[in-house]
């Protein structure tokens, strides 16, 4: 056995044991609407149904949020992680999965058959975001939404922004690809879609503080110039 599958199968094992955190206790700081991770995550899948698409779902950890009768796909690229997966959804009764080894960099799926794409801690450890962004744009039905929650690079010029750029190589190697410093939210502001909801918060833990959480629509119309993203912080509807 060498050593990336040691690292992949004791990365899967972390993150199922994760599972067992209880994410109500995961304090929001700067979030007002929710309190808590759990509560955010409760409001952002809860709802969810027809065709869901997750990328990089891990161990699970989103599963127990999800209504039992969706039909829910999972492309997960450590294929130490599917057991664990398919352990949760039997626990929180779902049935109709798909799981598949992959990146979200080349999503095993047709174009436009999605109706929602989940993404929570992932766009930070993909190889390509860009890429990544525009697989998901190619699979969303017109209307289909893309929803996200993901730690994001600190303001230029703070103290967290110097240790996240200080620490990136390091932190990358030790958790699957990870990039602390990563401004997703300008990758998907330029691909092409339209923000509904955008969130700005952070959390108590270091390095990986501030976060960035929202529900972007595909447009219905692709001849429609984009919006961009817009922080709709003090006008909520999630």
């Amino acid at each position: 056995m060498n050593l990336s599958t040691i690292q992949k199968r004791f990365f899967a094992w972390g993150m199922a044991q994760a599972n067992n955190a209880d994410a109500s206790a995961i304090k929001l700081i700067d979030c007002p609407e929710y309190k808590s991770l759990g509560k955010l995550k409760q409001a952002l899948l809860g709802n969810l149904q027809n065709k869901v698409l997750e990328i990089g779902p891990g161990a699970g950890a989103n599963l127990p949020y999800y209504c039992k009768n969706l039909h829910w796909i999972g492309v997960e690229p450590n294929f130490y992680m599917h057991p664990y997966l398919e352990r949760e959804a039997r626990q929180h009764g779902l049935s109709n999965i798909e799981l598949y080894q992959g990146t979200a960099e080349d999503l095993p799926v047709e174009d436009e058959s999605i109706d929602t794409v989940v993404s929570t801690h992932v766009l930070c450890s993909v190889r390509d975001p860009d890429a990544s962004l525009q697989e998901i744009k190619r699979i969303l039905k017109p209307g289909g939404n893309f929803i996200f929650i993901e730690h994001v690079a600190g303001e230029c010029g703070t103290w967290t922004r110097k240790v996240q750029d200080g620490i990136e190589p390091v932190w990358k190697t030790l958790f699957d690809n990870c990039h602390p410093n990563r401004e997703t939210w300008k990758v998907i502001e330029q691909v092409g879609l339209e923000t509904v909801n955008y969130y700005q918060f952070k959390l108590t833990f270091p390095i990986v503080s501030p976060h960035i959480a929202g529900i972007v629509k595909k447009k219905t119309v692709e001849m429609f110039q984009p919006v961009g993203l817009r922080n709709m912080i003090n006008n909520q509807n999630l």
